[in-house]
């Protein structure tokens, strides 16, 4: 009697099967948080919670959680149509279409690749356009954040858009050049690149690049300057200067940050930051963004990227090289067949597009490990920030900017533990208070 032997499935297929099964259990996922989160902010609604009552106004609480539900519910929305979009590219054929369009009225090679990235980047720029001009000109601005205009808006557009063709496409053809010159181990080749450039934009960008759509000027008030400076030798550190920046053209919400490599490190703070708070909470915000490279968390950040990265790239050297990969996503990666007019049609920037579309739809269920890492580092940097000046001033001023950013006071544990880079306000505060060590 003969034995059947067992059927595999081919790879393209199991690859495919994974891909919408992480796709749809990805959305699913956003979609329960987020209807946790709706929930709980709307039940908090009603009444500040009482540990805040005394400090935060029932207007201000209510605002807060009504701008938390509007960013939810546009942001949901958005994830649906981002899913639908990814499929489009992948399964349905849209990458795959845009591939041999350019194929066929540029051939196969260099061009083609450069010409199949940018028109990859300007259809998806135009598909987020509207969701983009949704979100500064209705969505912040019925809550009062949005002070841009779209003069500048559109002059922030054409400035970014230059700079990612300056910088971007002799980025992108030196990666397709060693992935089509460098043999099978181009991945190393091709990181070490990305990681120089990486380390060289941190130096260049405080003083080249951030200049190019903000003003910085340095900070004119001498007893703050004092203060800073204090605090700054106090702690063991030095920068360039202390800057202001016009944060205020563009956005009500408020920030401070230490910037910059070697040489070039600054300190910035928004102009709505040194409106908001008194200088001793400007000077314990900026203690707490010290705590950050007192503990190496800038360090340890970049380390961490860099061995990702290095794990995706020879992921993507591996997977570049595999023909099921693109057909499992909806690709066919070599058109010469269809095409018998060209000579050779290298398949490293479809290779390079759907690793960029793909690897977040698996990634996603990490978030939470990087999420409770970060929210660490803030408690470490807010226990450090508390012992280099008074801890009253640096729980005063982050209660203010929660106020003033509208961070809801009532957010979903959950959703915390899933989403939340910084510590909720509650958790926050209470740990200062305690004096608990980070």
């Amino acid at each position: 009697m003969p034995v059947s032997t067992p059927s595999f499935l081919p790879p393209s297929l199991v690859l495919t099967i994974a891909f919408v099964i992480a796709l749809g259990g990805g959305f699913l996922l956003k979609l329960w948080l987020a209807s946790r989160q709706l929930r709980h902010v709307a039940r908090g609604r009603a009444a500040v919670p009482g540990s805040f009552a005394s400090r935060i106004s029932l207007a201000a609480h209510q605002k807060a959680a009504d701008y938390t539900l509007a960013k939810l519910r546009f942001g949901t929305l958005e994830a649906a149509l981002g899913a639908a979009i990814l499929l489009g590219w992948t399964l349905l054929g849209g990458l795959d279409a845009l591939n041999r369009a350019l194929l066929a009225l540029l051939g196969g090679g260099m061009l083609q690749q450069l010409a199949l990235l940018v028109g990859f980047v300007l259809i998806s720029g135009l598909i987020d356009l509207p969701g983009t001009l949704y979100q500064t000109f209705v969505l912040e601005q019925r809550f009062g954040f949005n002070q841009t205009t779209l003069r500048l808006w559109l002059s922030d557009l054409a400035k970014s858009t230059l700079l990612s063709a300056l910088i971007g496409l002799p980025v992108a053809a030196a990666i397709l050049w060693l992935m089509g010159s460098a043999g099978g181990l181009w991945w190393i080749w091709a990181w070490g690149l990305w990681t120089g450039l990486n380390l060289l934009f941190m130096w260049a960008y405080p003083a080249f690049i951030a200049p190019f759509f903000n003003k910085f000027e340095p900070l004119a008030d001498e007893t703050l300057t004092a203060r800073v400076t204090a605090l700054m030798q106090r702690c063991g550190f030095s920068a360039k200067g202390f800057f202001v920046m016009d944060g205020s053209r563009r956005s009500a919400h408020a920030n401070a940050y230490f910037t910059g490599f070697g040489t070039s490190k600054r300190v910035v703070f928004f102009d709505t930051l040194l409106r908001q708070l008194a200088p001793a909470e400007v000077e314990a915000v900026l203690a707490h963004e010290l705590g950050h490279f007192h503990h190496r968390h800038v360090a340890k950040r970049m380390a961490t990227m860099f061995v990702l990265s290095l794990a995706g790239f020879a992921l993507l050297g591996w997977l570049s090289s595999q023909p099921w990969f693109y057909t499992g996503l909806g690709v066919q990666p070599n058109l010469t067949a269809l095409l018998p007019g060209i000579a050779h049609a290298p398949s490293d920037a479809l290779a390079l597009l759907l690793f960029v579309l793909v690897v977040p739809v698996f990634t996603v269920f990490f978030s939470p490990l990087f999420a409770q890492l970060s929210r660490k580092h803030e408690f470490e940097a807010d226990a450090y920030a508390a012992r280099q000046t008074h801890g009253g001033d640096l729980a005063s001023a982050l209660l203010k900017l929660y106020e003033d950013n509208a961070a809801t006071l009532t957010p979903d544990p959950l959703y915390v533990k899933f989403y939340y880079s910084h510590p909720p306000a509650v958790e926050r505060l209470a740990r200062m208070q305690a004096g608990a060590p980070a």
